[in-house]
């Protein structure tokens, strides 16, 4: 039931399927796309077992524009199971399947897409595949005999669905590497937590937490994608990646919009436009942040810490206002506390202030 609402929320409604020729997809829409032929489903079931029966194949799941491409063939316009295909696939033309991916509409087509639309294809099929994906936007499939392959074709995008076994092996490696991060984001964000509890400024600390934050982040993008094309094979993979990353970009944005000079928004635009490797050196953390000297800096804001109490944002914003930072804030009396928050909010904050202290 799943899998058939995930079906027609990508293929059901027209104004997904209808659009422009040779218009480019997002990532968003391959990943959708990779959820129904993911380990699991009836339609992965059916491209395995053309390719252990050692057949080819072109598939295309129908689309309002692509009547016009269609020539000769066959009406089938049976119910959709993974033996019917793998059997329709012994015929050297295209299988039409219903948007719904429910019906087997046509089979034994001859797909006629322009010729000159651009392709780096060298085989007929994988030529017509590519071609019909970009003029006419459908998810089209080729399964190849000779180079035991499938290669989905959609918009612009030419993915190659890779063996369950390496995606696992890879995505385990993967993990491997998160974990490692996760623990080194830790350990920093501890020392982090320490130093401005004491109201000792550590921009070291605090560029090696949004480091290896953006790290981790970067990372988990790439197992979402394996994840996904694992299906029901990555389950578990899936459960381990939500607790490696929790609270990590909260943490992390956090700790920027206490140290940038120039601005959460921007500061994170900036990280977000470095690469995996312009990541590992800290000159550029820091330039991201707009520090000159590592050594040198304002005092902490405070917004992180303060957010670990019952606080809204616009009392740790006044707080901040008023204060000056998160020094003055840690060591205000209670009635200049008072006089800015209220007195019961006052007396709740002290002691969730003592609280967090405590812990280290």
């Amino acid at each position: 039931m799943a899998e058939e609402k995930e079906v027609q929320a990508i293929l059901g409604k027209e104004e997904a399927i209808v659009v422009p020729s040779q218009s480019k997809a997002t990532k968003e829409e391959l990943y959708n796309i990779l959820k129904l032929i993911a380990p699991g489903t009836n339609f992965r079931s059916a491209l395995d077992g053309i390719m252990k029966a050692g057949k080819g194949a072109l598939i295309v799941i129908e689309n309002d524009n692509l009547a016009p491409l269609i020539d000769g063939g066959f009406r089938v316009n049976c119910r959709f199971t993974p033996q019917r295909l793998v059997e329709l696939s012994k015929m050297d033309g295209a299988i039409i399947i219903s948007r719904d991916m429910k019906r087997v509409l046509d089979a034994n087509v001859l797909l006629t897409p322009d010729s000159k639309i651009k392709t780096n294809e060298t085989g007929t099929r994988h030529k017509a595949a590519e071609r019909t994906a970009k003029q006419t936007g459908c998810v089209t499939i080729a399964v190849s005999e000779r180079r035991h392959e499938i290669t989905l074709f959609y918009k612009n995008i030419r993915h190659v669905i890779k063996d369950t076994g390496e995606l696992l092996r890879k995505a385990n490696e993967q993990m491997q590497l998160l974990e490692k991060h996760r623990e080194l984001f830790d350990f920093y964000l501890d020392k982090l937590n320490k130093a401005e509890l004491k109201n000792s400024l550590n921009l070291g600390y605090a560029m090696q937490v949004i480091q290896r934050g953006r790290i981790i982040q970067k990372i988990s993008k790439d197992l979402r994608k394996y994840i996904i094309e694992l299906g029901s094979e990555g389950i578990l993979l899936r459960t381990r990646l939500k607790e490696i990353t929790m609270n990590v970009e909260k943490e992390t944005d956090l700790v920027i919009k206490d140290y940038t000079k120039i601005g959460l928004k921007k500061s994170k635009m900036l990280l977000g436009n470095l690469s995996y490797d312009e990541l590992l050196d800290m000159e550029n953390i820091k330039k991201v942040l707009a520090y000159e000297n590592i050594m040198k800096g304002d005092a902490v804001r405070g917004w992180r810490l303060l957010s670990k109490t019952s606080l809204a944002e616009s009392e740790i914003a006044l707080l901040i206002k008023e204060l000056g930072g998160l020094g003055n804030i840690l060591h205000c009396d209670i009635e200049t506390c008072k006089n800015i928050l209220g007195n019961d909010k006052s007396i709740m904050f002290k002691e969730e202030i003592e609280k967090i202290r405590g812990n280290y």
